[in-house]
């Protein structure tokens, strides 16, 4: 992520590390142990980016917006650990995985020790507005990550359940964060709702974005390569679209070659999702999903909070890894 998009939290993000620390920190050696190995697997900290951004562009940033980044963050900590588990992923962020180094059983349950202290940062805060927030976001990814499994075993996903499962799996936690800077600074509905919006938005542009690097080749620095998804049996947009309008036969020899395994299979779909239109469209979404995030800030005074917040939407666009 561009370090342009991050000066106006630059302070605001460093102090916010050194509680994040101090918040994992436990005094059962186990724990404390894997604690620090969390706190080694450094990712861009987009989400409290997110949290310090929306704050600023609402008012100014205060204890109570602390309080949300650490939330957030030690609920996508949390899930992410999770996820390792359900995917059996060996690495996270180029270093081995904590269900590789301490197997599925203290993975879970430090997953677990990361959603309790979420729920008592939010509780001994007396913010229980936060914790209805993040709940709510839990639940929904949850539900968009159950979906997905379904779908991928019935072979069924179409546009109006894809776009469902992206809006919970992964736009429901960017909207948390920019909601939650909002209403940490500011009573007004309107902003709560103007930057509920933009997060929502940028999710869910984010996941096209992904789901297209998925099919045209990514960056190696996060560890991904291109084909995971259909390995999977995720079907996602590009696919999706591409099966809709595709001739039926062309279609069921596509859909064919997913179901049986098929070894050569990445380099026919990929030309197949090339071929009719795939890639193409999910770009277009990604832009139109983009420009709708705009629209929900571009009243908001000039400010370098508002400046970066658009950069954002640019690199997200255009991002390659």
């Amino acid at each position: 992520m561009n370090k342009r998009i991050i000066s106006p939290v630059e302070k605001e993000l460093k102090e916010f590390q050194k509680q994040f620390a101090s918040v994992l920190k436990s005094n059962v050696a186990l724990l404390d142990i894997i604690l620090k190995y969390v706190l080694k697997q450094k990712g861009k900290k987009i989400r409290p980016v997110l949290v310090f951004l929306s704050a600023k562009l609402c008012g100014s940033i205060n204890q109570r917006t602390y309080i949300a980044a650490n939330l957030v963050e030690l609920l996508h900590t949390a899930t992410l650990i999770h996820d390792d588990v359900v995917d059996d992923a060996k690495t996270r962020r180029g270093i081995a995985s904590i269900n590789a180094v301490w197997k599925n059983k203290a993975s879970v349950l430090i997953g677990d020790y990361l959603l309790s202290k979420g729920l008592l940062i939010s509780l001994d805060n007396n913010e229980c507005g936060f914790l209805q927030i993040t709940s709510e976001a839990v639940k929904r990814m949850s539900e968009g990550e159950l979906m997905q499994i379904q779908k991928a075993r019935n072979f069924d996903a179409t546009e109006e359940t894809y776009f469902k499962i992206i809006s919970d799996k992964t736009a429901s936690l960017i909207k948390t964060c920019c909601k939650l800077g909002a209403k940490s600074v500011s009573d007004n509905t309107a902003d709560i709702d103007n930057l509920s919006s933009f997060g929502e938005n940028l999710g869910i542009a984010f996941q096209l974005r992904d789901d297209m690097l998925d099919y045209i080749g990514r960056k190696s620095l996060l560890g991904k390569s291109t084909g995971n998804d259909l390995k999977e049996k995720k079907f996602t947009l590009p696919l999706i679209y591409s099966l809709v309008h595709s001739p039926k036969s062309k279609a069921n020899q596509i859909m064919k070659l997913i179901k049986n395994d098929s070894k050569a299979k990445f380099t026919d779909v990929y030309n197949f999702v090339s071929d009719f239109g795939g890639l193409e469209y999910t770009n277009s979404k990604t832009n139109h999903y983009c420009t709708l995030a705009g629209k929900s800030i571009e009243n908001y005074p000039d400010s370098d909070a508002k400046n970066s917040l658009f950069e954002l939407l640019d690199f997200i666009g255009k991002r390659e890894y």
